[in-house]
């Protein structure tokens, strides 16, 4: 799916970036204490999840994500650029045959996401057992990654609900999409989302 460059443009007083930011760090302290139950921590693997394909849909994380790349030095932000349209040319051709090919994620660098602090729920909350209450389908849970059950697969489960984050993400997604009136659906890898953003620097006034 493609979608038009988005002009990001919000309303005086809009406390978006405020809103995200406080939301990512309660992902990352839900995290935290699931992963301190296990005693697991994440130091990469082959089966890296910068190498899987997770598609973003909504257009407070792909502002979030354009907000920290626009702190970068312009040098930077061409190299993310460039790795992201190659990770795009890459995508398509495998898309359309049988290579299995997996690119990396073109904010990885050396094993570490040049974006951290802005990474989306997905690239947050990945790796660990996890459950989600949904309208009309009820609580479904999830796995680990593979390197997750390997260390840490004979602990009991912990908790790890997504389900209140997920609802604030939704709150702060209805009250964006308002304010600027956009309608499109996002269902975007990460460098795709590179591949849209527009070339203006974001406008938050």
């Amino acid at each position: 799916m493609t979608i038009q460059p988005i002009s990001i443009h919000f309303p005086d007083g809009f406390n978006l970036l405020k809103r995200q930011k406080q939301l990512c760090q309660k992902m990352d302290h839900a995290y935290d204490i699931a992963a301190a139950h296990y005693g697991f921590v994440c130091t990469g693997c082959d089966d890296n999840c910068c190498r899987t394909r997770f598609y973003h849909h909504t257009l407070v994380e792909y502002s979030y994500l354009y907000f920290g790349m626009q702190q970068m030095e312009p040098g930077q932000q061409a190299d993310i650029r460039y790795r992201a349209a190659e990770y795009v040319r890459i995508e398509d051709q495998y898309e359309s045959s049988d290579t299995a090919e997996k690119p990396w994620c073109p904010l990885n660098d050396q094993g570490l996401c040049q974006l951290y602090a802005y990474r989306p729920m997905i690239c947050r909350l990945h790796g660990l057992p996890h459950e989600l209450t949904t309208p009309g389908k009820g609580r479904k849970t999830g796995p680990g990654c593979d390197t997750f059950f390997h260390r840490c697969g004979h602990h009991d489960y912990f908790p790890l609900d997504r389900t209140p984050l997920y609802h604030e993400l939704a709150d702060i997604e209805r009250s964006a999409r308002q304010l600027i009136r956009y309608p499109d659906i996002i269902r975007l890898t990460i460098a795709r989302m590179i591949c849209h953003f527009p070339k203006e620097k974001f406008d938050e006034s």
